[in-house]
């Protein structure tokens, strides 16, 4: 999948033989090696930009794109959630691929190119593209890496639950 603008050309191949990842923003690229590895997949991304918040936010919407056209018309179980400690941080993630919806509740200074407004931009344009209910909650933590690291960890898992084939749709309506 590319998606290009004026502000960002982003290429990503989830599913790719070997994990390789090259935004340009190295907290960025540690983030993405995180989701996919604990989502269980292989991705290679490669990212050009003019200004981070165009680089995390396009990031989020070019990924949801991918995983929904790889997801096409098959069912998936549709839930997912995780709760992953790392160090003093404690995360929760749970989703829905139903409906974009974010429910944010992550706090944390500022500190080493760590930015909570990125972190939010990035998981709220992968909730709107994709679309899902998405619930970020921070039960504790104080350190900004431990606590991002954290939320990407979670989302992966849970990414990768929600995201398995099942035999029917999840749905009492029979359609997501």
């Amino acid at each position: 999948m590319i998606r290009e603008t004026k502000e960002t050309v982003i290429e990503v191949d989830i599913g790719s033989e070997s994990t390789v990842i090259e935004t340009g923003d190295k907290i960025l690229d540690h983030m993405m090696r995180t989701l996919f590895f604990y989502m269980g997949r292989n991705a290679k991304i490669k990212c050009s930009y003019d200004l981070r918040h165009h680089l995390w936010e396009d990031l989020g919407i070019t990924i949801a794109m991918e995983l929904t056209a790889l997801k096409g018309e098959k069912p998936v179980k549709r839930f997912g959630s995780a709760t992953m400690p790392m160090d003093e941080s404690l995360i929760m993630v749970s989703l829905d691929i139903s409906r974009a919806y974010i429910n944010f509740q992550v706090d944390f200074r500022d500190a080493e190119g760590f930015e909570l407004n990125l972190l939010y931009e990035f998981l709220w344009a992968l909730a709107r593209t994709m679309p899902m209910t998405l619930h970020v909650i921070k039960f504790s933590g104080i350190n900004s890496h431990h606590i991002t690291e954290n939320v990407f960890k979670a989302l992966g898992a849970a990414l990768g639950n929600a995201l398995e084939g099942t035999e029917y749709t999840r749905s009492t309506k029979g359609i997501l």
